[in-house]
């Protein structure tokens, strides 16, 4: 009976150009599908857009056309990119499609009438951005009034927020948390990486689900309330319901969700929208009596040196021009090799060289030359046959290849890529040395051993043949590449793979072309940065006084020192400051019973910020706020020491109970 296997991207939000975030996102679900069909799977590979919304209407006001217009073109644009990067996809939804809306629309009427969604008024802040509302103590940051009243704020992604007061509809969420509780504790594997789960029990579950508003009022482009059209169906419940609407579900044509929602359902996600999929979206599907996905995978993101990807820093890196500099193989091999599972990775055009030059081309592009190379030259051409424990290191190189496919098998099914491509290395860096220690010149000359040097060419075109299925999942054009410099048809088959297994009479090519050409490291690195700042606004540098240059200060009395009130803070979150090279914005408790905002200029020396989320530092926590950057505001200084040109935030014993006085 052939098992099927359903694996779904996000739908992807069309507000402009698509970078290698969603890049990244988009062939990793490509590598999964393209893995469970060669695993002899039946896969159905689904991505898209989501396409209503308030943003999506304001742009196109400004562009001066219609929404659907505006997404149309969108549409375009993200196919092309799809197909630049060779992605496998079996359906590509849109949320404006008609069969889509109308089972919104269906969905919604039928939740109301079972009293899961109810009418009601809403008042809270709302990012236009984010399309999502927050509560004043989910702010990252308030303003206020001179009457100390707050009058807007900034959402944690650092988007504006705005006052809205409107009739909604609710979705009671509150209805099914211990529900939703109980799948948890019963599938513990449910969200991976490990700890996500607990990040969202913690977080946003055990405080209490509070219901959630599903429809607006303010904004007409989405799918109007059947029972009460001057509402819209809020993006929520119209972008999740696609990963079942896709499949023909309350469709008269519903077999392929039949088919493939009752076999294994994969989502892949990125963290920051973790909370939609893990809480909204099982409570839907237990609201509607669906079965719920087998795993939600929350990956991280690719980050740069100075932080988050911004038109504004000069830091965002596309696709296309990567691909169309170096080809399409080097990207996915990077991006798949690169993301640690369960925490950031950051691009730099040094690592992205060096991994096409050292892992690309000189491990697995020069051991296909040599190969190749000495397989003409000691035997014309033609590949021995395999034979076992010929030379005494047949044996450990054959114990290696095998270990190594079950190892890239079990991280392929953990979707951790990171790990299944290091097998795939061992075996290639094993076969190098192979090489070395047979040494096939010797072996070549009058008095060496024909015998052992057939059975050396064998191995080397086997284990290459091996690596070539391996790595077919992620680089398509180089593995049929490899199989056919080696003389074979592109047959994959992974469930059977072994070294034992290269067929018989192969004749290679005569001359090899090598398949990673070796790059000037310079050169790339300076085209790949001269691209990345190519649209960078040219102003002038802004520099806190945190990180201005100190000249020797004067001598101040013991009273001067007094006034200063020096606190222990935690911090709880911290984030780079769009439009801004050097600028962390912290999040702290400073046990003062209300968390407080500081901005410091320290981004370059913590590449990797989130290292300092739970450590306990020394503020100034007397010092007059100031506004910074036009629309934020900092509440005190964080204390560092500077050695030579390094500098470290001072830090004290996590024992130390926050608000602590130093002195």
């Amino acid at each position: 009976m052939t098992k099927s296997f359903y694996i779904t991207t996000p739908i992807y939000y069309p507000s402009g150009k698509l970078h290698i975030g969603s890049a990244y996102t988009t062939i990793a679900c490509d590598v999964l599908a393209r893995y469970k069909r060669m695993m002899n799977y039946d896969v159905f590979y689904l991505t898209g857009l989501d396409e209503h919304g308030q943003k999506i209407q304001q742009k196109a006001e400004e562009a001066g056309i219609t929404p659907q217009a505006y997404v149309d073109g969108m549409a375009v644009g993200v196919k092309e990119l799809w197909q630049l990067l060779d992605i496998s996809y079996d359906k590509f939804i849109r949320t404006t499609d008609d069969y889509h809306e109308k089972v919104v629309a269906q969905v919604f009427e039928r939740l109301l009438a079972q009293d899961d969604i109810y009418s009601g008024e809403y008042s809270g802040w709302y990012s236009v951005s984010d399309e999502e509302f927050f509560t004043e103590s989910q702010l990252a940051e308030v303003y206020r009034d001179e009457n100390g009243k707050v009058v807007g704020g900034v959402a944690p992604s650092g988007h504006e927020v705005e006052w809205v007061s409107e009739e909604s509809y609710f979705l009671r969420l509150s209805k099914y948390q211990d529900r939703l509780v109980e799948f948890f504790k019963s599938q513990p594997d449910f969200i991976t990486p490990d700890g996500r789960l607990n990040e969202m029990l913690k977080n946003f579950i055990e405080p209490g689900l509070e219901d959630l508003a599903v429809s607006r009022t303010t904004f007409t482009w989405g799918v109007p309330v059947p029972s009460n059209p001057k509402h819209v169906v809020y993006v929520w419940i119209d972008a999740l319901l696609n990963y079942v609407t896709a499949l023909g579900y309350d469709q008269e044509q519903h077999g392929n969700f039949d088919k493939f929602w009752n076999g294994t359902v994969f989502h892949m996600v990125g963290k920051d929208i973790l909370r939609f999929h893990s809480i909204y979206w099982p409570i839907l599907l237990m609201m509607l009596d669906v079965k719920l996905p087998e795993r939600l995978i929350a990956h991280g993101w690719f980050v740069m040196k100075d932080g988050k990807m911004s038109k504004s820093k000069g830091n965002v890196i596309y696709p296309e021009m990567l691909v169309e500099r170096f080809g399409l193989d080097p990207l996915r091999y990077y991006l798949m090799r690169s993301l640690p599972v369960g925490s950031d990775g950051t691009f730099t055009p040094e690592d992205y060289v060096a991994r096409i030059n050292y892992e690309l081309a000189n491990d697995l592009g020069n051991l296909l030359n040599r190969t190749v190379a000495m397989i003409n030259k000691y035997f014309g051409g033609q590949v021995p046959a395999y034979v076992e424990n010929v030379t005494a290191f047949d044996a450990d190189l054959a114990k290696v290849v095998e270990e190594n496919i079950a190892e890239y098998h079990k991280q392929m099914n953990a979707v951790d890529y990171p790990r299944a491509l290091e097998a795939v290395w061992n075996i290639i860096s094993r076969t190098n040395k192979y090489i070395d220690e047979t040494a096939p010149w010797v072996l070549a000359k009058e008095d060496g051993d024909k015998e052992q040097l057939a059975a050396v060419m064998a191995h080397l075109a086997a284990s290459l043949r091996v690596v070539a299925h391996l790595i077919q999942p992620f680089m398509m054009n180089t593995s049929n590449a490899i199989m056919e410099q080696l003389g074979l048809d592109l047959d994959f088959d992974l469930e059977n793979l072994t070294l034992a297994g290269f067929p018989e009479n192969v004749t290679v090519v005569a001359k090899g072309t090598p398949i990673f050409p070796r790059l000037d490291m310079d050169e790339e690195i300076a085209y790949i940065q001269s691209q990345m700042t190519a649209g960078k606004p040219q102003e002038k540098e802004w520099i806190p006084e945190e990180v201005e240059l100190k000249s020797e200060k004067d001598e101040i009395k013991f009273e001067d020192f007094d006034k200063v009130e020096i606190r222990v803070a935690e911090v709880k979150e911290v984030e780079r400051v769009e439009g801004s090279d050097k600028l962390l914005r912290f999040r702290l408790d400073a046990g003062d019973g209300e968390d407080r905002q500081i901005l410091s200029g320290i981004a370059k020396f913590y590449p990797n910020e989130q290292e300092l989320v739970g450590k306990k530092l020394q503020i100034v926590a007397n010092l007059k706020p100031r506004k910074m950057m036009k629309k934020y505001v900092s509440q005190g200084m964080i204390l560092s020491a500077e050695h030579g040109d390094q500098l470290t935030v001072l830090t004290v014993d996590p024992s130390v109970p926050n608000g602590s006085i130093i002195g």
